[in-house]
């Protein structure tokens, strides 16, 4: 019989083989289905032994507020999710390998995830993403988890659809800008670099990324650490800040889990050394509307008929927010919460919050916030008293600046001050640049001429001028910009002007007299011939910062006028002391998350010039500067600039610069060194005698 007649047994299994052959072929030209991601986990997914607290076929029930999350992923309106959560709450396994699982398997593309650092990328691969591989049949086929090549390496994953992941660490900016992604996935926000090698945030390097792709999603989701310095409280913030509300089984009445509602009961007869009164054990919730109590099996019931309700309308951002209360899993019963807050609490009492942190990031899913006493920004604005902007009060006998250095921007502070170093905010404002403050003959420059060796009004009538004034060089981008300025402006009409920089030792002091200049030295100061003041900042904000705490008049008090621009208060409070890992947990002056803080750093910096004039030692010459300011004579009736404050603040696209031009006198475009001009001497140093102090302070205010 030929293999050609149909009735052959060998042609019966050919046609079959070519038609398997023909399908798998077609396969390739059927779109996916259309599939919700939560969806596919329900359908696909499977949880690996040993990595998940239930394995087996995933089911989006255990979790409710899961599905959620996985539908804004889902939503082509929504570019960002922002999730804020503490652990045991599905996220990483959840939420995020769900949707990657997904991707992978029916739409892949390129996907960035950025994690705090390499170690980190370790054990994502190890307890997460490897597991579920492994366990679930339809990514297995789609990614080799054991061969080498330039398509698959430990941390660069390839899968068919010209798909692939790759995992990157946030401590080097080419590991992030060397890619551009339609996905992009940021674990752990808080923990990732801020500043990579001096090139700016790495979250907002993957964010660049994303930026040439209309459909770009970007998932934002973390534990918060420190209140006011967390990225994933900062992005939750400007989301639409969606929270799982869950009903009582009692009274039907929805609320949001709350550790408020979390009942230890006492037992007077108890005496455990760590929880006192308290039985841990006994601990239950108790509805906040009808007092209803819930154990942990009534509470797992509830959360399953709970829902997501958003409090803000913010297109395009989804922010979610989860804690410990919702988990079922065996870790978080309220007795072994309880016991872990019991804990904490006795810990608090000793005065070790590590434990109180530990519990408020992981548990409540809240960022932790440092008190010091410091006031906010709404009591300070309380405080503000009536006096005129650039006018200096009575009492304030010498003024100072500090000018803080942006690339588009001068930020300038001026103060005035008087006996015991009690201070008065004259000014705080900024001089925008036309084209850049790197440009030495940007008009921005000439208008610091002016606000500098400008003649202001003090209370008296009599006029004043800055005595000493700093300028911000810490930044290697505008450096030579600033050091330009102080260099053409040394020793002419206006203030002892300094070049300054913030030390690297946190233990610093507030002023550290410059060594002189070494005309053959190799750094770029010396080049200049320019003396670099190093300023103690963490001990001149610490300093600050104990002066704000007090009120009235006085030694040390500070005063601000009420018509100061509105964003004083929340610049001078855009900071605050908190342990540092760069420096073994010491507290340190760390800026809070998108905060601006130029006006505070100006403070820093008209400090220090004060400082520097030694107004702060006793034997300071109080008596014959207020006699010298009060005769009048030393100015030779100079104008006081009165239309100052109208064109400083102005933006540059409505700003008149036809008006504005070099102080006579400037250098402008030359450069001029050290060795070309031998005879420019640093300045000397204040003299012991009060009288020969008075001389030199004297010839600098001429």
């Amino acid at each position: 019989m030929s293999i050609l007649e149909t009735s052959s047994p060998l042609y019966q299994k050919l046609i079959s083989n070519l038609n398997v052959v023909v399908d798998r072929a077609l396969e390739a030209f059927i779109p996916p289905p259309e599939m919700s991601s939560t969806d596919w986990a329900n359908e696909y997914r499977w949880l690996a032994k040993g990595t998940s607290a239930k394995p087996g076929k995933y089911s989006s029930d255990l979790t409710p507020w899961v599905p959620g999350m996985l539908d804004a992923l889902d939503d082509p309106t929504i570019r960002e999710v922002v999730g804020v959560k503490s652990s045991q709450v599905a996220w990483t396994d959840g939420v995020w390998n769900n949707y990657l699982g997904k991707r992978i398997h029916l739409d892949p593309c390129p996907i960035l995830m950025l994690m705090p650092k390499d170690s980190s990328i370790n054990k994502y691969l190890r307890t997460k993403f490897t597991p579920m591989i492994k366990a679930t049949p339809v990514l297995a086929d789609l990614v080799n988890l054991t061969s080498r090549s330039s398509e698959n390496t430990r941390d660069y994953k390839e899968f068919p659809g010209d798909g692939f992941l790759a995992l990157v660490g946030s401590n080097s900016p080419d590991n992030v800008k060397s890619w551009s992604v339609p996905v992009g996935c940021v674990e752990e926000p808080d923990d990732c670099a801020g500043d990579v090698q001096g090139q700016g945030d790495s979250v907002e390097h993957l964010r660049d990324r994303l930026k040439t792709f209309e459909d770009s999603k970007l998932i934002f989701g973390g534990t918060p650490t420190i209140k006011g310095f967390s990225r994933v409280e900062e992005a939750y913030k400007n989301s639409d800040q969606r929270k799982f509300w869950v009903p009582c089984h009692e009274c039907g009445d929805y609320h949001v889990l709350s550790w408020g509602c979390v009942v230890i009961p006492e037992d007077p007869e108890a005496n455990h050394e760590t929880y006192g009164c308290c039985v841990p054990e006994r601990a239950f919730y108790a509805c906040p509307h009808c007092g209803g109590e819930w154990d942990d099996r009534q509470k797992n019931i509830n959360v399953k008929s709970g829902e997501w309700r958003a409090e803000k309308e913010t297109k395009g951002v989804a922010g979610f927010y989860i804690n410990e209360l919702y988990s079922p899993f065996p870790g978080s019963k309220f007795e072994l919460l309880a016991i872990k807050y019991l804990v904490a609490t006795h810990r608090l009492k000793q005065g070790d919050e590590g434990k109180m942190i530990h519990f408020t990031n992981t548990t409540l899913g809240e960022a932790y916030e440092y008190k010091d006493g410091s006031p906010d920004a709404e009591t300070l604005k309380e405080r503000a008293e009536q006096y005129p902007v650039l006018q200096v009060p009575n009492s304030g006998l010498v003024m100072t600046a500090g000018i803080d250095v942006q690339p588009d921007r001068l930020a300038v502070v001026l103060m005035a001050w008087g006996r015991g170093e009690e201070s008065w905010i004259v000014y705080w404002g900024e001089i925008h640049a036309q084209t850049s403050v790197n440009d030495i003959n940007d008009p921005c420059w000439f208008e610091l001429d002016r606000a500098l060796n400008g003649v202001y009004r003090h209370e008296s009538g009599a006029p004043i001028r800055i005595a000493a004034a700093g300028i911000d060089s810490g930044d290697g981008n505008t450096q030579d910009a600033v050091y330009n300025y102080v260099r053409t402006r040394k020793g002419g009409i206006g203030p002892k002007l300094m070049a300054i920089k913030g030390s690297n030792d946190i233990d610093a002091e507030i002023v550290k007299i410059p060594k002189k200049v070494d005309i053959n030295g190799k750094t770029k100061a010396a080049k200049w011939g320019l003396r670099i003041w190093m300023i103690g900042v963490n001990r001149a904000k610490d300093l600050i910062s104990g002066r704000m705490k007090l009120t009235g008049s006085g030694p040390g008090r500070m005063h601000w006028p009420d018509d100061i621009r509105p964003d004083f208060y929340a610049q001078i409070t855009g900071e605050s002391k908190i342990p540092s890992r760069k420096h073994q947990g010491k507290l340190i002056w760390t800026r809070k998350s998108g905060a601006n803080v130029e006006a505070w750093d100006g403070i820093v910096y008209a400090t220090h010039a004060g400082r520097v004039l030694r107004i702060h030692i006793p034997s300071y010459a109080w008596d014959d500067r207020e006699a010298e300011l009060l005769q009048g004579d030393l100015l030779g009736g100079a104008v006081y600039d009165s239309d100052f404050i109208e064109h400083i603040d102005e933006h540059p696209e409505n700003k008149d610069y036809a008006g504005v031009k070099p102080r006579a006198g400037v250098k402008q475009a030359k450069i001029i060194t050290a060795k070309e001009d031998r005879e420019d001497k640093p300045q000397p140093e204040p003299p012991a005698s009060e009288n020969q102090r008075f001389k030199v302070k004297k010839k600098i205010r001429r």
